[in-house]
């Protein structure tokens, strides 16, 4: 790699890592080209980027974006976001069904993140997901009122008849 292409690297990893809300670094040692690619399509699905990148150059884009804390060692793969919820999903799934996939550390929300509070992130529900559940709420006592009307409705005809 030409020390022109590893400058464009670092500038776009900086560019990304500011403008990203979630940043996971996880261990993908062991992982088959097959496996990475279904990480990457679920990742594209949740506009999600996934990159493999050296430590040195991925060190200086996370120092470049001000994120500190995070130590770089062995195979990493960067995954990151603007969404936190859909960037920690994508991993804890990708992590339950591929077990040499191993998540390291995070930084959300301008917070280190260890494995536990990416894995609990993971578990809570999306903004779609609760505006359903909520318009699921509000829409109870509506369907009870007309389940109530239609019962009456067919109690009166039976009467009728």
């Amino acid at each position: 790699m030409t020390k022109s292409r590893k400058i464009e690297l670092v500038e776009q990893l900086t560019q990304s890592f500011k403008d990203s809300d979630a940043l996971i670094v996880c261990d993908f040692k062991g992982l088959n080209t097959k496996s990475l690619e279904a990480l990457r399509n679920s990742a594209r699905e949740k506009s999600v980027k996934v990159q493999v990148s050296k430590n040195t150059l991925a060190a200086i884009a996370m120092k470049n974006a001000e994120i500190e804390g995070i130590e770089l060692k062995d195979t990493n793969i960067f995954v990151w976001g603007e969404d936190q919820l859909d960037v920690t999903k994508v991993v804890a799934k990708f992590a339950e069904t591929n077990k040499m996939f191993q998540i390291r550390i995070g930084y959300i929300a301008g917070e280190i993140a260890d494995v536990a509070k990416i894995e609990a992130l993971s578990k809570l529900p999306s903004r779609d997901e609760l505006i359903g559940m909520l318009l699921q709420t509000w829409m109870a006592p509506v369907t009870n009122f007309t389940i109530g009307l239609d019962a009456l409705r067919a109690k009166k005809e039976e009467e009728a008849a």
